[in-house]
């Protein structure tokens, strides 16, 4: 028996040897292969590695090797997210530079990646922190400038004015920031914003073509673009010349209005707080809280009665109080609705709570009440009551008649509406992309020159002091006005880090000095054929990235429309939690196994919690780097890609490493038992491998690698049960091809054991013989009592008396029967025999 596989050799030399014959440098855009984009999402440079990052750099590695495999030419390469503000964090907290820190980072996790034998092309790896990535996200950015996609307005930013920064609705923790802890306050300030909206059809438009994208990311996505059709009126103000616009998507329900709402930051709530102070102070106290339509959604709904009233636009005797309300946003729709309670959940609860009428105007079925009681609002279809002229219509059909009213009466109009808010990308902080813009007293708002890209961040910074360091900088912001040379002021909002994400896999197609790409070398890659990362980016990352493409698009620099063809959302990595005594959360490093439970390295008592996601605040996070010290690369690769299917959570666990461990070596040993002198065929064996070498295959293309992982072990239990033959020979070197992918490491060394020339890498995947995947036996169960007592292969096809026979004189089943003569027998073709004794 041959010594166990040595995986840290193993690693370290086949590591060495595909760098140095550059094993997986991209091809040239010319190569007349088909072409193969694989790209997971690249990773924020945050000092280490963890297990998702594993998991789904696994997965995009074994994809990338096979298609290198089926004769692609693949593109598989890696960079860094590496803007953003950990590393100012760290800059304050640490006394260190952002860039120094991030650099660090970079160079310790990229060596952590290298130690998965990953196939990636490192000559192409890029850091959207550096000047020749951002330079040219500088001049993508003037040139949807000057084609009127960039615009600079007020808007409402959530303001810490201790670190006196914007703070993202995320980082607002119950009306305070998340650092300072200081009342988060409401201000206006200057900002720039992409015109998305204008492609707000497109990009709902273009989900349809997405067909390798999950289902749920589409809807996540329609969704959050949120095209709605409904109808756009006016409130008139009592007693004055006010109006208030309002767009509803359920005019059907307009004879159950009940009050009208209007945002804080709405106009007339800005006029009623100029006299009125209690106004003033319900505004000001809203203003503490985030502004995402999900917290809004969630907080307690309040309101300001202003006194001011509306006339129905349907009766105009019928008048509707005024109310200023936290749950209305400016940014959607008009910034004002009208309640009607009964129908919807959140205008029911305001209503209960404030003392307003709740009218019934929908019934579901025999009840007219106007009346309606309860606490939960009646949201589904049915017909309209007490609604006047729209009585008796079923809701879809009262929708249109309200519309049509309106735009006869000239007091509305039927419109289209969309829930998707042009993008504001900036952002006031040191570490992120300069906007590439000027600011001159005399010739007002200016694109810096072309020629003074990249507009590079200065290193001499500090951040003693809360705010943005690029607006103190002694000298930074100081220049001349490239128009009339007098003194001007450079831009010193930085770019939102998604648009540096927005656009990185086109840097990896094409990476010319003297501009962002080639458009012919891009498009030769373009669109990713295959994408993979975490669900948490479905809207965000996911939608900006096909905003910038379309974007590209219409000014001409490129033509595609979509930039990820397929995309494949990982499951994420979990672990059980512990605690202490005290309630303190332990790491796996902590705790020791006593009996069926746990406990601390000192005896102390543990409580076993959840199982959940790996997270550094849960302290069940695993670090890879003992794991590979100890297994070695494929091992973890292995893991990775076993049990659960990829779309699903992985649960991590010391007896699944284990268990990959002892497979990793159990191929090792089966190699060695190659008899190169054994001759003839097995047939059985034959349908196997080939069986094996389409459905691994098939289940890799599918990103199913769980399925293919069980094949592989189902073609090694066969190739173990084999006797010496010339198709066992075979068997053995094909299944070393179909784990190459899988376990490059392992591979590669038994190739060269079995004495092959050249790297497993280069080898072309195994052809399969359609012929040998035809089924012509099937596998009987034979119960006996209704219990199973044998298996025997058959003829398929095989009649009723002939199958009745094979299993009788089954020499398990004359045993079990002991001589005593069936009572019946229940045979059922190419499934089973069940005897009644």
């Amino acid at each position: 028996m041959s010594e166990r596989f040595n995986p840290f050799r193993a690693d370290a030399r086949w590591q060495q040897e595909w760098e140095a014959r550059q094993s997986f440098k991209t091809p040239d855009a010319s190569d007349p292969r088909p072409k193969s984009y694989v790209l997971e999402m690249f990773p924020y440079p945050s000092g280490r590695i963890h297990m998702g990052h594993v998991r789904n750099y696994t997965m995009g590695d074994v994809l990338a090797r096979y298609k290198r495999m089926t004769g692609h030419a693949v593109l598989h390469p890696m960079g860094w997210d590496a803007f953003g503000m950990p590393a100012e964090n760290a800059a304050m907290e640490k006394k260190v530079h952002p860039g120094s820190w991030t650099r660090a980072n970079i160079a310790a996790m990229k060596a952590q990646l290298k130690r998965l034998g990953l196939a990636i092309d490192w000559s192409r790896e890029l850091a959207t922190c550096e000047p020749d990535y951002y330079g040219h996200e500088q001049a993508l950015f003037l040139d949807l400038y000057k084609a009127g996609l960039v615009y600079r307005k007020e808007s409402a930013v959530n303001w810490d004015p201790v670190d006196m920064t914007v703070l993202a609705n995320e980082q607002v923790i119950d009306g305070r920031g998340w650092r300072s802890g200081a009342l988060v306050e409401k201000r206006k300030l200057s900002q720039w914003f992409l015109k998305i909206t204008d492609f707000a059809e497109e990009l709902l438009e273009g989900l349809d073509t997405l067909e390798a994208w999950p289902d749920k990311v589409k809807l996540m996505q329609e969704n959050w673009i949120g095209k709605s059709q409904g109808l756009k009126f006016t409130f008139n103000v009592v007693d004055s010349l006010d109006t208030i616009d309002v767009f509803t998507t359920r005019p059907d329900t307009l004879f159950g209005a009940s009050f009208a709402a209007i945002a804080t930051d709405h106009p007339l709530s800005t006029t009623l707080a100029e006299h009125d102070y209690q106004a003033k102070s319900f505004i000001a106290e809203c203003q503490h809280s985030g502004t995402a339509a999900a917290e809004v959604e969630t907080a307690e709904k309040l309101g300001y009665d202003t006194g001011l009233r509306v006339h129905h636009p349907l009766d105009p005797d019928i008048t509707l109080p005024v109310y200023i309300a936290n749950f209305v946003l400016m940014e959607y729709g008009t910034g004002a609705v009208f309640g009607c309670p009964a129908h919807d959940q959140r205008d029911l609860d305001f209503a209960r709570k404030y003392g307003l009428p709740v009218h019934r105007v929908v019934a579901d079925g025999d009840t007219t009440d106007p009346v309606f009681e309860g606490d939960e609002a009646y949201t589904g279809h049915g017909r309209l009551v007490n609604s006047g002229f729209l009585d008796g219509m079923d809701v879809e059909s009262a929708k249109p008649a309200v519309i049509a009213r309106a735009e006869h009466e000239g007091w509305g109009e039927g419109t289209t509406v969309w829930r998707l808010r042009d993008w504001g990308v900036s952002r006031q902080r040191y570490w992120g992309t300069p906007i590439p813009i000027i600011h001159c007293d005399f010739c007002g708002v200016l694109p810096a020159p072309r020629a003074s890209l990249p507009i590079t961040l200065p290193e001499e910074v500090s951040f003693d002091v809360p705010g943005n360091p690029l607006e103190r900088h002694p000298s930074w912001k100081h220049v001349n006005c490239p128009n009339c040379r007098e003194p001007a002021r450079r831009e010193t909002d930085t770019l939102d880090t998604f648009v540096d994400s927005s656009w990185y896999f086109i840097r990896f197609a094409s990476q010319p000095k003297d501009k962002p790409f080639d458009t012919e070398e891009a498009q030769a890659w373009l669109p990713v054929g295959q994408y993979i990362g975490g669900i948490e980016h479905a809207i965000l990352h996911l939608l900006y990235a096909r905003f910038w493409t379309r974007a590209l698009k219409h000014i001409g620099k490129l033509d595609v429309a979509e930039p990820f063809k397929g995309l494949f959302t990982q499951g994420m990595v979990t672990h059980e939690t512990y605690k202490s005594a005290s309630g303190a959360w332990l790491s796996p490093e902590e705790v020791k196994r006593a009996g069926d439970g746990w406990q601390t390295l000192d005896g102390g008592a543990v409580t076993l919690g959840r199982i959940e996601k790996m997270s550094k605040s849960k302290k069940n996070t695993v670090d890879p780097e003992p794991i590979l010290d100890q297994y070695g690369a494929d091992a973890v690769r292995w893991f990775m890609l076993s049990d659960s299917p990829p779309e699903r959570d992985l649960e991590w666990s010391e007896a699944g490493i284990e268990g990959t461990w002892r497979f990793v070596n159990r191929i090792w040993r089966l190699v060695d038992t190659l008899d190169t002198e054994a001759t003839g065929e097995d047939v059985l064996l034959a349908k196997a491998l080939h069986r094996a070498i389409a459905g691994v295959g098939a289940d890799i293309e599918a990103l199913a690698f769980n399925k293919a992982v069980a094949k592989v072990h189902a073609l090694a239990n066969d190739i173990e049960k084999a006797p010496p033959t010339a198709t066992r020979g075979a068997a053995i070197r094909t299944l070393v091809l179909l784990i190459a992918p899988m376990l490059p490491h392992l591979a590669e060394e038994a190739w060269k054991k079995l004495g092959d020339s050249g790297l497993i890498a280069d080898q072309a995947w195994p052809a399969h013989d359609p012929a040998l995947l035809i089924e012509t036996q099937v596998t009987i169960a034979v119960q006996v009592n209704g219990k199973l007592r044998d298996t025997i292969m058959v003829a398929k096809g095989l009649d009723k008396a002939a199958l009745e026979a094979a299993a009788l004189g089954s020499p398990k089943i004359i045993a079990n029967l002991a001589g005593a003569a069936p009572k019946k027998v229940i045979a059922v073709p190419d499934r089973l025999v069940n005897i009644v004794a």
